[in-house]
């Protein structure tokens, strides 16, 4: 077999494997079947998204003690409770509700990166229950968060994205490679900062 050969084999092998296992796994990591096939804020902006991905943790705390660490979040803000040397540029990501970061409004910027406009606005909220942001601009894009009380107390934080590419914008595109790639690491490590924080720091 020659070394062209074995590269194509590997390529076809790992492509199968992502598309077939990882890509099914990582889109619904967490959330149950009624979770996925539930309705969320924004689903209505991207009817027909290329990338759907619906992704649940349970915290054993209640809404109102894990609303503030969702208000907060963001680049130069709270951070994203993440890998904060590759999405907070090594800066700490807060590990206490910030008082000054509490407002929130319809509008407001939530930054994913440096530069000026570089994120999203927050479409729509309601206080403990959800936030809706998304790509103001060009509307491919929506990320909401939901807060469902169980039964016993505790609290599943729901996460949706929903985005699509366009001709129009070819750096949709892009966007789109970089959540099939890095967007699951990077939101498993933020879905359980946030209830590690909220655990420890009930209000």
């Amino acid at each position: 077999m020659t070394i062209g050969v074995a590269v194509a084999v590997a390529v076809v092998v790992v492509g199968v494997g992502f598309f077939a296992l990882y890509r099914p796994w990582h889109l619904r990591w967490g959330a149950t079947g009624e979770e996925v096939g539930a309705s969320m804020p924004g689903d209505e902006v991207v009817p027909r998204p290329s990338f759907n991905a619906t992704r649940a943790v349970t915290i054993g705390a209640r809404p109102e003690e894990i609303w503030p660490w969702m208000v907060q979040i963001g680049f130069g803000r709270a951070g994203w409770y993440s890998y904060d040397l590759l999405d907070n540029m090594g800066r700490h990501s807060a590990e206490r509700v910030v008082p000054e970061l509490q407002r929130i409004e319809v509008g407001d910027l939530v930054p994913l990166g440096p530069g000026e406009n570089a994120g999203m606005r927050v479409k729509e909220f309601a206080p403990n229950t959800s936030i809706l942001w998304w790509d103001e601009k060009n509307q491919l894009t929506t990320w909401a968060w939901a807060l469902n009380t169980m039964p016993d107390g505790r609290t599943r934080l729901v996460t949706r994205v929903r985005s699509r590419s366009s001709w129009g914008h070819p750096t949709s595109a892009i966007w789109l490679l970089l959540v099939e790639l890095a967007d699951f690491p990077m939101m498993r490590k933020c879905l359980l900062g946030i209830k590690r924080r909220a655990e420890l720091h009930p209000s």
